[in-house]
């Protein structure tokens, strides 16, 4: 990929990074674990302390990747190498953090990507605030996976490529 077009999608990433961390941000600072448990059940204590996790890890992986990339435009000359390596761990870190979460609170059904319904399924039906948080975010993770598919194979390939050739 020329450097040019690495650098642009560079600066598309982080601008779309930027929402869904103050999302999440304003989300984690006006909720606790209390506030969302209706119902004091272990299954739901579980389920949302699980969640909250989750997105606490979510939204840190999204703003180490934000910083780096932030990093990689201010430099006065464009390092295209460190900048392929920024995305590529947006990509492993924040989008694959989205979409697999630890405690698996919630999962993508591919069965309802093409449909027009949310793709998003709960494991526990949460709190409308909760549900909102995911379902503000998922187009940002969506979009992200979608221009960021390259580095989920593709990149480490080459890179092993270029480290077979200079060993030849």
């Amino acid at each position: 990929m020329s450097a040019g077009n690495v650098q642009k999608l560079c600066e598309t990433t982080r601008e779309k990074l930027k929402p869904a961390i103050e999302r999440m941000e304003t989300f984690l600072n006006e909720y606790a674990l209390s506030q969302l448990v209706a119902e004091s059940d272990e299954e739901t204590v579980h389920f949302y302390k699980g969640f909250l996790s989750d997105l606490r890890h979510l939204l840190v992986f999204s703003e180490v990747s934000f910083e780096k990339l932030g990093i990689v435009l201010r430099r006065a000359n464009f390092d295209a190498d460190f900048a392929e390596k920024a995305l590529y761990h947006v990509y492993h870190h924040a989008v694959n953090n989205f979409f697999y979460p630890k405690s698996e609170s919630y999962s993508e059904d591919g069965r309802y990507a093409y449909t027009g319904q949310d793709a998003i399924r709960f494991r526990v039906k949460p709190v409308r605030a909760a549900r909102d948080i995911i379902m503000d975010i998922t187009k940002v993770y969506e979009d992200l996976r979608d221009d960021l598919t390259y580095y989920e194979s593709d990149y480490l390939t080459e890179r092993r490529m270029q480290s077979q050739r200079s060993l030849a």
